[in-house]
Parts: structure tokens; C-alpha cells; sequence
């Protein structure tokens, strides 16, 4: 079936909160309501404005998204919950767009959100049926179970697939992850901000061959927001269209019957992940070599590994190659995970696909002065949850152009805020807080003293 035409959406505001260790320190309620208010202020708008809320989360009992947006106002728009496991975030940016894109809105704001516990990833339910227990039993079947945690079995064994068929070596793994952590002491919002020769990535902790610890994301809590708008609404506000960036094309997938066709690639969702990036770009009218900057999955190196491959960045079986190349980096084809990625700025589950539009989008508004690529006009997120689901997504400016640098006291003055959040992670006023709440609706009982938890960090 043809897909309906779509009306233009835009991302008009983004804010994150730093990514940090998961001590339980934070709560959600903080993580959320920072992040929804920054992306308010950066979006120059309040709650009034918002007319439905998209709120993302894998771990929280049900309606933690009412919780959060309540600290917003009261206003009884639609507040959605989303958990779609690691793509919860970019899932919430897909139903946020399609609200707009078909009529149902000029205004959302999406607020993803997480509070997690150490350790890697752990089941809650095991009185029923685990939903990846399929993709199990196939590992088990076909490559067997090893003592290490079992996303790092499932993505090393795609890795090590890759090495099998296509002459990639562990040190490649390692060389990406050397990058993503190269590249993260110049993201404030980082939970790793270390650097480490290939050596270092080499000899850490073995997890799971040819993973190893520093080739693995972190649990994390964070929090990350985007308010994404109608043509309509953009163009009663003309004074915001520099800073206004459009989702050209996104497509959200899922898995097909060769997730269990026994490779160990295609059981990391290889399938969706090519549909959805055919389908994005072909909505976009651009192709892999238009893109710039890319922000995608790697929540292992493997991964990063075969996503470059199954997203066209590289010729089918040579990612390896672009590797080496010093292609995904700063002087080659295409930067990947300016941010760090989720080996080192984090992956707070509900947050992270979030987080990655954020990046792009200061790329594009050419706020991120201090790791921007030369000449970008379009930029990749790829964001994926095994179970599973894949979205993809293509970004361009408002007005087409290439991103221009602009100096972080410019963004300061523009933005209203004294500061270019690209480059510091800096907090807001009491005003400015209060600002973005509703003028009409609010409820000091629904906020408690989350306002002054939150600026105690700052």
C-alpha cells in the first residue's frame, strides 16, 4: 500500500540532561522534567503550546509519563507511553512525527527518560515468556551459550559472523570503539570522557570475543527531549527558522522471517535495519554518500560494525575497510558518533534515540562548534532495539543549506539562554523554568521539589 503524503515536521527544540553512572541518585521525575524544559526553552515555547506528549521508558511502572509531563502543566492533552526496548527513544521521535505529519498536531513534545540499574541488562518478568527468547534459542542453536552477558554474546557472535565472512579482525572492533571514546571528550553531556590508545580497547576485560569492556555501552541514567512541529506552527514563528531542522525522511521497521535464517547477523535485525534505511533515504532523496555525520546503534563495536555495512555506509562486506581507512571519523567519509555513541556518552534506554537527534540537530544549526564536520547538509540516526525495532532517520535544515559554525556566544544571544548547550551542559533559572510551565494549568503538588533537585545540580 502506497504510504499517505505527509505534511512537513520539524524539530524545533532539543535538550538532554548529562548522561551519569546509575546510582540512584536521580530520579526520573528530574530526568524528565530537565530535559522537557530545555527543549521548551530552546524551542522558545511553554507547555501551552504543547498539544500531545510523547513520553519513553523501558524501565518504570505504567504512567510515568504523567508524572513527568504533569510537572509541565495539567492541560489534558494525550500523553502516550512508549517501550520498544533500546529504540524506546527514536519509536517516541516516529509516533511524535506521524501525530503531526497526518494532521494530529502542530505541537508535540517527545521526553525520553531513564532510571537504570548497574550491571548489564536483566529481565524482570521471568514468571513468562522472555520476548527475545526466540532469538535465544536460535544463538544457542547455532552458536552456542558462553558465561558472559547475553546482548554481548548475541552482538560479539554478529561480530565475530562478520570476521568469519568477510576478513574483518578484532582489532577492528577495537579501532571503533578507540574513536567513539576519542570522540567524546568533546560532548559535555558524555558519561565517559577518557581516551585510550587501540591497545588500551585491546586489553581491557574480555567480555565476550572479540568484545571487550571498553567495546561495550554502560548502563545509564539520562534523560533527553525534542519539541517537533507543524509547517504551520513554524511559520508563525519565521524568527526560529535557522535553528529549525526537518525530519526529511524516517522510516521505522521491524524484523523479518531471515531474523531466523542462522546467521548471527541477521538475528541482530540486519533485514530491518536495511529497509529502513533504504526507505528514509529514499524519502529523503539522498543516498549514502550524502551523509555527513551519522549518529547510530553502537551499543557494542559489533554492531557499529554491521550497521555501517547494512546501512550502506560502506560496500556490502567492507565496513572493515572504512574502518581502517580512518573513514568514520573526522578528515574521512563520514563522522559516526561525533557524540562518543553509546559506548561512552551512555545509553539510558529511553533517552538515547532522543540524545542522538539532539546531536544532529546542533550539527545542522552548526551549534556544535567544537566537533562540527565540514560542509554538512544532511545527517543519519539509526537507533535499534532487538525484539525488535529499528528507526531511521534523515535530517536536513529548514532551509536547505550546508550547516554554518557559529560561535557559541552567537548561540547564547540566540537562544536566550547565555550559553550554546552543544558545548556546556548548563542548567536554567527558576524563571526560565517556570516560564515553560503552564501559565493556567500548573500544579505545584505535581512538581513537588523536583525544580529545586534538579538546579541543585547545576
Amino acid at each position: 500500500m502506497a504510504r499517505k503524503q505527509r505534511q512537513p515536521v520539524y524539530v524545533l527544540g532539543v535538550g538532554m540532561t548529562k548522561f551519569i553512572k546509575p546510582r540512584g541518585k536521580v530520579d526520573y521525575t528530574e530526568l524528565g522534567f530537565e530535559a522537557g524544559a530545555k527543549a521548551m526553552l530552546d524551542a522558545q515555547i511553554s507547555y501551552d503550546d504543547v498539544e500531545q506528549g510523547v513520553a519513553c521508558y523501558c524501565y518504570g511502572d505504567s504512567t510515568c509519563g504523567q508524572r513527568v509531563f504533569y510537572q509541565f502543566g495539567m492541560t489534558g492533552i494525550p500523553i502516550y507511553n512508549v517501550n520498544n526496548n533500546c529504540s524506546t527513544g527514536s519509536t517516541g521521535l516516529a509516533m511524535g512525527r506521524d501525530l503531526i505529519s497526518y494532521g494530529g498536531a502542530d505541537c508535540v513534545l517527545v521526553v525520553g527518560f531513564e532510571k537504570m540499574m548497574p550491571g548489564s541488562l536483566q529481565s524482570f518478568f521471568n514468571d513468562r515468556e522472555n520476548p527475545i527468547g526466540t532469538s535465544g534459542k536460535m544463538m544457542a542453536a547455532t552458536r552456542g551459550v558462553a558465561k558472559a552477558p547475553g546482548a554481548a554474546q548475541m552482538f560479539g557472535n554478529a561480530g565475530r559472523e562478520y570476521m568469519e565472512k568477510y576478513g574483518a579482525k578484532a582489532e577492528d572492533f577495537a579501532e571503533i570503539a578507540r574513536i567513539n571514546h576519542a570522540h567524546s571528550v568533546n560532548n559535555p553531556y558524555s558519561q565517559f570522557q577518557d581516551v585510550y590508545t587501540l591497545e588500551q580497547v585491546v586489553e581491557s576485560t574480555k567480555i565476550h570475543e572479540p568484545l571487550t569492556k571498553l567495546q561495550c555501552c554502560p548502563t545509564s541514567d539520562g534523560g533527553a527531549a525534542a519539541v517537533l512541529v507543524s509547517q504551520a506552527f513554524l511559520d508563525a514563528r519565521p524568527h526560529l527558522l535557522g535553528q529549525a531542522v526537518l525530519v526529511a525522511g524516517q522510516c521505522m521497521a521491524t524484523d523479518a522471517p531471515s531474523l531466523f535464517s542462522r546467521s548471527a547477523i541477521d538475528l541482530m535485525g540486519r533485514e530491518m535495519n536495511q529497509t529502513a534505511a533504504r526507505t528514509a533515504m529514499a524519502e529523503a532523496g539522498i543516498t549514502p554518500a550524502d551523509v555527513t555525520v551519522c549518529e547510530l546503534h553502537d551499543c557494542f563495536s559489533a554492531n557499529e560494525m554491521i550497521v555501517i555495512d547494512a546501512l550502506g555506509l560502506s560496500e556490502p562486506g567492507k565496513a572493515h575497510e572504512m574502518v581502517r581507512r580512518g573513514d568514520i571519523t573526522y578528515g574521512g567519509k563520514v563522522v559516526i558518533n561525533p557524540s562518543g555513541g553509546l559506548i561512552s556518552k551512555g545509553h539510558p534506554l529511553g533517552a538515547t534515540g532522543i540524545a542522538q537527534c539532539a546531536e544532529l540537530v546542533w550539527h545542522l544549526r552548526g551549534w556544535a562548534n567544537n566537533r562540527a564536520a565540514p560542509h554538512t547538509k544532511w545527517t543519519l540516526q539509526h537507533n535499534l532495539g532487538l525484539g525488535g525495532a529499528v528507526v531511521v532517520t534523515v535530517y536536513r535544515r529548514a532551509d536547505g543549506k550546508e550547516a554554518p559554525v557559529v560561535d557559541s556566544a552567537t548561540v547564547g544571544r540566540v537562544n536566550k539562554l547565555g550559553y550554546n548547550p552543544a558545548v556546556e551542559a548548563k542548567g536554567f533559572t527558576a524563571e526560565q523554568a517556570r516560564a515553560v510551565r503552564s501559565k493556567d494549568k500548573s500544579s505545584d503538588w505535581a512538581l513537588q521539589d523536583t525544580l529545586e533537585k534538579v538546579q541543585a545540580r547545576f
